[in-house]
């Protein structure tokens, strides 16, 4: 060996000694009981800064989701109930938002904030289940599930039970294993939480007690008082939202059945098809990036060369597994599989329109479901792979983000749906009611879509008022609409345009008539253009 070599060989062996060094401080940090909990919530935070960043850049050219400005409208005033929905989403984006300003940027950070938050219950969740290791594992697979990053870009009440329902399950868990009515009351309060933020949390309440029905262990659940003081403890919490239900005439459950019934079952089965393809598509990647970081546990290079299928054989034993609770991973398997499998079901049976997006809360148990087969064995080294891979993959996302938001705009430059420039016509209608009226803008009146960016982007915030719509929010009201005055907008283009004319006609025959078009430039890039028909309407006198 010459004397030139050394530096090098000495330097490869400090780089290899280094790399030992952070691995192993990891696995300590992710077992010990005194630093795994913070380990844990720095990698949320991280996670949820990295992405804020990256959906910034990739939604630079695009104002903020129709969901994410109506859950703003409802946090301007908290009600029992906002139309469509039961009232959490509102308040907490209230609350949010009396904190942050109503930008873009504050919206995104709402949404990782959102599912950083969920990352931490679901790991709790793993705790309840498999060892430490085995939960790391968990919240890291979770962190890479497309719902818990790109996916979920908009904060509205379908990313809001990534929080609320591992709340459920983690009180079921605690409630099955201590069977107290201390317990019994905490389960009661997650499954009122839960359902403060969707309906659609009967699918996990339902799954959750035929769980607790078929376990071998039922008896001893259903005998103690920790069920029944649940279902008191929900029925009573309930209580307010339920007499909120009574007095709006039952909408939510009006406006779910008109929106979502289907007579065609040819297109059922299409859209069952396609929920089932996307979400288990979404579930692909952390399962084989999870898959990937336990394949890349030493030696496997030397198995890669002599033994290939070792590297996929040595990770499954038969025999006793301590890292696992079977009596709980029972409880998790049952709840997974009944949420994956009874909706699609459901829909085909009641010919319901499945929205994809309607499997964003019923997929986050599938990482500790796997992790938590006994015959797995998650070696200490697949933990730092596995955060490597999220490291690397988030980062490079977070450098690529500017070329890919490039990209799609290009690709897709006349979907007025996605780059419509609703923002800039929020704020000429601000100027223009400023310039006649000298006030604050306070209702502004149109189709949904049309708006909740109006609520979002103006200066003034108004209150939506939608006529022609059943479920309407209850921000507002028609006396509201007369007294302040109001500014009606829609899509040129819209079907919906002769019926909103229609009572733009009955209500204020003298409204001011305008047409506007907007578009937005991107880095010199231009939008589609679109074309608004305006009614403004003064205040009463």
């Amino acid at each position: 060996m010459s004397i030139t070599s050394l530096p090098t060989h000495r330097v490869r062996a400090n780089s290899r000694l280094s790399l030992t060094r952070v691995r192993a401080w990891l696995v300590a940090c992710a077992v010990r009981p005194e630093a795994r909990l913070w380990l844990v919530i720095q990698l949320a935070i991280l996670h949820a800064v990295l992405w804020t960043f990256i959906l910034i850049n990739l939604k630079a050219a695009q104002d903020v989701h129709m969901d994410v400005a109506e859950a703003y409208g409802w946090g301007q005033k908290f009600l029992w109930g906002y139309g469509k929905h039961p009232p959490l989403s509102g308040w907490v984006a209230g609350l949010w938002f009396s904190a942050f300003p109503a930008a873009d940027w504050a919206t995104y950070a709402l949404a990782m904030a959102t599912v950083g938050v969920g990352m931490v219950i679901c790991w709790l969740v793993a705790l309840r289940v498999v060892d430490a290791r085995r939960a790391f594992l968990v919240v890291v697979m979770v962190a890479l599930y497309p719902i818990f990053n790109f996916k979920g870009f908009k904060y509205n009440p379908d990313l809001l039970q990534l929080v609320t329902l591992p709340l459920l399950v983690l009180a079921y868990l605690n409630a099955f294993e201590k069977r107290s009515w201390q317990s019994g009351v905490l389960l009661g309060l997650a499954g009122a939480l839960a359902l403060m933020t969707k309906y659609w949390v009967l699918t996990m309440i339902g799954a959750i007690g035929l769980a607790a029905l078929i376990h071998p262990e039922r008896m001893r659940f259903l005998l103690s008082p920790a069920p029944w003081v649940a279902i008191v403890t929900m029925a009573l919490a309930m209580i307010p939202h339920i007499v909120w239900l009574a007095e709006a005439h039952f909408v939510p459950l009006t406006y779910a059945g008109d929106t979502y019934s289907l007579q065609d079952k040819s297109q059922v089965h299409q859209l069952v098809a396609g929920y089932l393809l996307h979400n288990f598509g979404l579930l692909a990647l952390p399962v084989a990036l999870a898959g990937l970081a336990m394949a890349l546990v030493p030696p496997w290079l030397t198995l890669l060369v002599r033994a290939p299928a070792r590297i996929v054989t040595r990770a499954w034993r038969r025999g006793a597994n301590s890292g696992v609770n079977v009596s709980q991973a029972l409880n998790v398997w049952i709840i997974q599989i009944v949420v994956a499998f009874g909706p699609p079901l459901g829909a085909l049976v009641f010919s319901i329109y499945m929205k994809t997006d309607w499997g964003i809360s019923l997929f986050f148990l599938v990482p500790l479901a796997l992790v938590a087969i006994p015959t797995l064995r998650v070696q200490s080294a697949s933990l730092f792979n596995i955060a490597a891979i999220w490291l690397v993959l988030s980062v490079a996302t977070l450098i690529a983000s500017p070329w890919i938001a490039a990209r799609e705009m290009t690709a897709n430059a006349g979907n007025t749906a996605t780059y419509g420039a609703r923002s800039e016509l929020a704020r000429e209608l601000t100027q223009a009611w400023h310039a006649r009226f000298a006030s604050r803008w306070a209702v502004v009146a149109g189709t949904m879509e049309t708006i909740q960016p109006m609520v979002f982007y103006s200066a003034d915030h108004p209150s939506p008022f939608t006529p022609n719509e059943a479920w309407a929010s209850g921000l507002t009201s028609l006396d509201d609409v007369k007294r302040y005055g109001f500014i009606g907008v829609v899509d040129a283009s819209d079907e919906r345009l002769p019926k909103f004319e229609k009572w733009i006609s009955e209500t204020a025959p003298n409204a001011e008539r305008i047409v506007m078009t907007t578009r937005r430039f991107t880095h010199g890039k231009p939008g589609p253009s679109m074309s608004w028909n305006v009614y403004i309407v003064p205040p009463g006198k």
